[in-house]
């Protein structure tokens, strides 16, 4: 019952549901998230924080960026199905179609400030 509510509360806020979308497409960095969502980057650390706990993603270390991407090797098939169903549900969504715009020109040689 913990997990389930964790993975639930997961997905209780729109701005990590644009998260995992955005996620699904490329590998992100914080900076390259906070310039696609325009909220500060303690705030996208916290949604990224509440994401991974639940097992939606993961993050690799890159030089002196961290990346986060989707959890492709969850064991967890709920995880999976609701990934899946929530780009089927929102492909047509404006906000994330926005978003999507928005990561083919973000680049964080130019955004962070590391």
């Amino acid at each position: 019952m913990d997990e389930l509510t964790k993975i639930y509360s997961a997905l209780s806020d729109k701005n990590r549901i644009r998260i995992l979308i955005l996620l699904s497409k490329k590998s992100l960095c914080v900076c390259e998230l906070q310039a696609v969502l325009r909220i500060s980057v303690s705030t996208v650390s916290k949604h990224l924080s509440i994401l991974k706990e639940a097992g939606f993603i993961t993050d690799e270390k890159d030089g002196k960026w961290v990346n986060y991407k989707i959890n492709k090797l969850s064991k967890n098939p709920l995880i999976n199905q609701l990934i899946a169903a929530t780009e089927l549900y929102l492909k047509d969504d404006s906000i994330v179609l926005e978003d999507l715009n928005k990561i083919i020109d973000v680049n964080r040689y130019t955004i962070c400030s590391n």
